[in-house]
Parts: structure tokens; sequence; C-alpha cells
């Protein structure tokens, strides 16, 4: 998804900042027997392995998490499962929010014990993040199988899970659902055709600006043919600014909803319970795959917890309950290698040809900034 950065050297603030007012037994909870802060601990073995860094993230009790809605890519299922397995409260802040919320939380609760300790950003978000000095680096012990193009060289961030942009199409209120780009402009689609947020605050949405560029004569390169879409979508009077969710669908306000795979996925089953046909198609016209990127914040104020919260992610435990949550994990070539990738739910995925390839961390940035301009002018037409 990016080019791999070349290693800088260890950032040495995080001390700093990791030095806390100390316990009456002369210990930190953060810190290991030999006083070692898990702030600045690059990879487990550095805080005297997995033994030690489980420990402190247990005494420290609690995890900050930001923006991780339970039916968000299985993140129920995660929580509960390192709540279970480490007995380590996961409090989730704004279960809603989008990658931008996140980054703003870190910035303005800097030093502050209600930080968020872990984020999950759309990558374009984890490369700004990285590159104003908010990541701690820290390798999980799985990092070397995460594939090269899926990481930062400081591991400052990684990918954890992903998938395509979709189009999810409630066949009951839609006589005939869309199925690529240029079918999304036909008339009858007047009024139904919904993002899931705002592009220049919400990875999905930016991530289907990209796809509908993709279908439009664009590139990595060139975003705005995505922009020209839509602004041709909003004047058809396709596109309606409601923001998609369950419940907007089951009102039936958003009837056609472009978003990733894994969640429209999900649609399916939660919404055949309740009599509705919910149809998923990925575009052959703007094909756009995307991950998600797991990071630490560099102040985080429970850094062992936050170690291990990304330890329990890239774990085969937590890549297949990603995987169960219909989001395609990191790790997923790797697993299928050496066996421990859980086939029926890999089986269960909206079928995709080709490979995918991403765009690097240069031409997302200036994508970025393309739908920073070209979306405030669209909303205004």
């Amino acid at each position: 998804m990016t080019e791999i950065l070349p290693r800088a050297a260890v950032l040495t603030g995080g001390l700093v900042a990791a030095t806390l007012v100390l316990s009456a037994c002369g210990a930190d909870a953060s810190t290991n027997a030999d006083g070692e802060s898990a702030a600045t601990a690059i990879t487990a073995e550095d805080f005297g392995g997995m033994d030690a860094l489980v420990k402190a993230a247990k005494e420290e009790g609690t995890l900050n998490a930001i923006a991780l809605p339970r039916d968000w890519a299985n993140y129920g299922a995660l929580i509960d499962g390192f709540e279970k397995k480490y007995g380590i409260k996961v409090k989730v802040e704004n279960p809603d929010g989008a990658s931008q919320d996140e980054i703003n939380a870190v910035t303005s609760r800097k030093g502050q014990d209600r930080a968020p300790d872990v984020l999950d950003l759309g990558s374009s978000f984890a490369y700004s993040a990285a590159q104003k000095g908010l990541l701690a680096q820290y390798m999980v012990t799985d990092f070397i199988d995460i594939p090269d193009g899926q990481k930062d060289g400081m591991s400052r961030w990684y990918n954890g899970y992903g998938g395509y942009i979709s189009i999810g199409c409630d066949a009951h209120r839609v006589e005939t659902c869309p199925t690529t780009f240029k079918e999304l402009l036909k008339p009858e689609y007047k009024g139904k055709v919904a993002l899931n947020g705002d592009p220049t605050k919400s990875a999905s949405a930016f991530g289907s600006v990209y796809a509908a560029a993709l279908a439009s004569g664009g590139s990595f390169d060139y975003i705005q043919p995505g922009i020209d879409f839509f602004a041709k979508l909003k004047r058809k009077g396709n596109y309606t600014p409601v923001q998609a969710t369950a419940a907007t669908i089951m009102k039936g306000k958003t009837p056609i909803v472009l978003d990733w795979d894994y969640l429209n996925a999900r649609y399916t089953d939660e919404f055949k319970r309740k009599g509705l046909d919910w149809q998923v198609t990925v575009p052959e016209d703007g094909k756009f795959s995307q991950y998600y990127s797991q990071a630490i914040n560099e102040k985080a104020p429970h850094p062992a917890a936050a170690r291990l919260w990304q330890e329990y992610l890239y774990s085969a435990e937590g890549q297949n309950l990603w995987l169960k949550g219909y989001a395609r994990p990191a790790l997923m070539a790797a697993m299928e290698k050496n066996g421990t990738l859980d086939k029926t739910a890999a089986a269960k995925l909206p079928k995709v040809s080709g490979t995918p390839s991403f765009p690097t961390e240069a031409q997302l940035g200036h994508a970025k900034d393309d739908i920073a301009q070209g979306w405030g002018k669209l909303a205004s037409r």
C-alpha cells in the first residue's frame, strides 16, 4: 500500500512520556522487572518477552480505544476476546467516529489519561499521523509476515484488515440493483445512492471516491474523475447526503450504499433475519481495495496494554475474528500457508477477480488533498 520507509533512530521522548508517578511498591505498572518502560519497547522481546508484556498490561488494567463499532469487522468479538483472555478492560470512546476524529483525540489529549492508546485508521490518515510524529514504533511478533506494501518501514503502523469498495442494494426497494459505477447514474436510482460518511473524514467514503475515479478514467495519481462522478451523481439527483447506517437502510432512506465489502456483506446476514434482501457486488469498473491500519499512540497512557492489543490482533485468533467479520486480514496469505486460516470464514468473502493493487503514500497524500479541496465545492453546488 505504500513504499517502505527507511528505519530511523528510536525516539527517546517516549521514556519521558511514560515516566509516571511511582506506586507504593516502587514500580510503574508500565515497566518490567528491570525498570524498562513499555513506552519505548519496539518489540515484545525489548520488554523482556510476552510474559513480561502481559504482566505489565494486566497491571495497567485498561485499554483506551476509539472509533471501534462492535458491528464493524467483528470488533465486538475481538474486544470480548481480548478482555476474556487478559482480564483487561477495553474502553471504547465514540464508536461511530471517523479516522480524523481519532487523530483529533490524540492531538487534543496529549499527555492525558483519557487519550486513546490505540488507533484504527484509514491508510491515508495513518500516513498523516505518522508524519506528524503521533505514532509509536512497535513490531508485532509476526510483523515480517505482513506484506511489504502494507506496513511502515519504521513500524509505526501496519495494515490489519481490509476489503474492496462494494455496492450494497436493497433488492426489495430497488427493482434492478446496480453492479457498476456507470449504472449508478441511471435515472431510476434518483435519491437512492449514499456513502458511509464524508470523504474528507471517512476512509470508506474516501475509498468510494477513489473507486469512482478508477471507473471514470482516473488513476491512483488522478482522483479528480471520482469527485466529478459524484458531482454528476448529485446533479442527476441520485446522490443523497444522508450518511448510510443500518438504521437508514432499514428505513429505506439509503437503499443503495457504497461501502467496504465486509460491511455490506455483514448487512446481508443481519438484514436477512429481518426480511430484507441486501445484495452485494464489487463493481468490476472500479475495483478499489484498501486496508485499515493499526497503530499505537506515541503518548499512550497504557503503553503495555496498547502493545498487547496489537499482539492479539495479529495472532491467529485475532486475524480469524476479523475474517469472520468478512474482512480480509493482513496475514491471510501467511496463515493460509501455515494452516491457521479459518477456511470456512474465508469461503464466505465476496468474490473478486484479479489481484488488488494499492496507491503509494505519495499518491494517497495527493488524493487526500484533492478531496479536501474538491469535496467542499461539490457540497456547495
